[in-house]
């Protein structure tokens, strides 16, 4: 076969000269956005979030990899640390943790402030509920939960939460004291309360990712109304949050959480009775007070510190440290009294012997008045006989004992009748000037005293 040298070496030259495939050189599809992307950048946000709204709102075409690459450009890559991944069965637990939400106009004040950001998350499909809040207090922090159970069509079975003091009074790893109002609403719902260590936020990692995944999306936008960044993050938990692939589980987030569903407690009939809750001091009478109104306890309580819970229907009266119910009342209006008859002392109480011997002193009609007052009321007088005694050291035991012999020949011996005759009499009294004392000088000498200054003499 013939070969022709020169040629061969061109033919190599040649081949050597053809470029192998490689990138191709045309500009990123991104490029048009560039200021827009490099400002979301400047805030903080990810390219998840940056690619969802230029999809959303800027009509781009394009796949999310081509705006991984361009932001990457911007900065540099970040190292992702490693974390063991809890398994949980389905159901089983949720975790629940706040984080900052975007920033709202407020409607009150017309003023932007930054929400809560409130996120429940399952332990198994990391399905999430999101819900922004203004404010936060144990009442707010057990209703979003309420929202939360409502949002998923049920309830799992542990709660992981951290420390903070909506829902933990007193943090221990072994015995943590709850605060009363979310554990009874845990109760109710058939779910258990599981604190973390303190500073051991890892425990709950599914929520705290769960948490930034949201912060990230939210980072350095406003809105106008708590409605609209409510709506804004509901599509976005929707079309996105929903349907993407989560980076552990291998699957998509909503297919999960349909397997996970139907393992979840059902919701009780009625939603939780919310309730205010604090600690009270039994008075003399036997009763601990609650706006203005009184409820009265099983004789031996006076002066125990006891723990009082009290809604719009009734009132509850527990011992602090066993947790028992002493007594539940029907609420009252201010300046009522509520008491069992098994509650009426058989006996006269030695402090209430004492204070109608006080009465009985200080005059014969006063003394009567208490004496029936007590007789009619029971322990729950004896505030009214105080306030006879008040009257007696106010304005004296004559008008005091005046009003009583009144109160006595009508047949109304009460302390209402008795304080309103007082206060009548005294204000019709005239107003007297009294023209004759030792401390009163003589005119004269008045006279006297004006006639030697004029004259000049200083003595």
């Amino acid at each position: 076969m013939f070969t022709d040298p020169p040629a061969l070496e061109r033919a190599a030259a040649a081949a050597e000269a053809v470029p192998t495939p490689g990138r191709s050189p045309t500009v990123s599809a991104c490029e048009p956005h560039r200021e827009w992307i490099e400002d979301a950048v400047r805030d903080g946000r990810d390219a998840m979030s940056i690619w969802q709204d230029l999809v959303e709102d800027h009509g781009f075409g394009h796949g999310y990899q081509s705006v991984r690459r361009f932001v990457v450009k911007l900065r540099g890559e970040r190292v992702v640390e490693a974390h063991p991944v809890i398994a949980t069965a389905l159901g089983e637990e949720g975790q629940v943790d706040y984080g900052d939400g975007p920033m709202v106009r407020h409607p009150e004040t017309g003023k932007y402030r930054r929400m809560r950001l409130f996120v429940f998350t399952l332990g198994c499909s990391r399905k999430s509920v999101r819900l922004l809040t203004f404010r936060s207090s144990s009442q707010i922090w057990a209703e979003l939960h309420e929202q939360a159970f409502r949002r998923l069509g049920g309830a799992v079975r542990v709660v992981v939460l951290d420390n903070l003091k909506e829902g933990v009074l007193k943090p221990d790893v072994y015995d943590p004291m709850l605060n009363p109002v979310y554990r009874d609403m845990l109760a109710h719902y058939g779910v258990t309360a599981l604190p973390c260590r303190v500073r051991d936020p890892n425990r709950k990692g599914k929520v705290e990712s769960g948490v930034n995944h949201a912060q990230r999306k939210l980072r350095g936008l406003r809105f106008e109304s708590p409605e609209e960044a409510q709506a804004y993050l509901d599509r976005w938990e929707t079309n996105w949050a929903d349907t993407r692939i989560h980076g552990t589980t291998k699957r998509q987030v909503a297919a999960m959480f349909a397997e996970e569903k139907p393992h979840l407690l059902p919701l009780p009939v009625e939603p939780f009775r919310y309730y205010q809750f604090g600690n009270r001091t039994v008075h003399l009478d036997g009763s601990v007070e609650v706006d203005g109104a009184y409820y009265h306890l099983p004789p031996g309580q006076i002066g125990k510190r006891l723990s009082v819970q009290w809604d719009g229907l009734h009132v509850r009266i527990l011992d602090p440290k066993t947790g028992e119910l002493l007594r539940e009342h029907v609420r009252q209006k201010k300046g009522y009294h509520r008491m069992r008859e098994e509650d009426r002392p058989a006996k006269t109480p030695e402090s209430t012997v004492r204070l109608l011997s006080r009465a009985s002193t200080a005059g014969e009609s006063i003394g009567i008045v208490c004496q029936a007052i007590h007789h009619q009321d029971g322990e729950v007088g004896v505030r009214r006989i105080l306030g006879v005694l008040s009257l007696v050291k106010k304005y004296g035991p004559a008008p005091v004992e005046h009003a009583c012999q009144m109160a006595l020949e009508v047949q109304l011996p009460t302390y209402q009748f008795v304080r309103r005759y007082v206060e009548r009499q005294q204000a019709q009294l005239p107003l007297t000037l009294t023209q004759v004392d030792p401390l009163i000088r003589r005119l004269t000498e008045y006279r006297d005293l004006i006639d030697r200054r004029c004259e000049g003499d200083p003595s």
